[in-house]
């Protein structure tokens, strides 16, 4: 069953110069990992520093082997130097017959 996790970021305002660059080379890695259907940023319109990743994955399996490679040294990336906050992470299903 496919899974939507929403990634909701707070960026440093002075890191917004480079976010964009940083936020490109983390999600083209994001994309690439198998199970991964789509991942869509979101950027609120009267704050440009907070953004919202929503992200589509094949099944709650590939999402969690997704974290944990990224929690793996082969995985980091550079986002957390342009956080302001921890992320705070949600995972939601399609809620059938609703």
């Amino acid at each position: 069953m496919a899974i939507t996790a929403i990634l909701d970021l707070q960026l440093k305002a002075d890191s917004l110069g480079t976010a964009h660059e940083i936020l490109r080379a983390t999600l083209t890695s994001t994309r690439a990992f198998p199970g991964c259907l789509d991942v869509t940023v979101l950027v609120d319109s009267d704050d440009p520093a907070h953004v919202v990743l929503y992200e589509t994955w094949e099944s709650i399996e590939h999402d969690r082997a997704y974290r944990a490679w990224r929690a793996s040294p082969e995985g980091a990336s550079d986002l957390g130097s342009i956080l302001a906050a921890a992320p705070r992470l949600s995972l939601f299903t399609v809620a059938e017959g609703v």
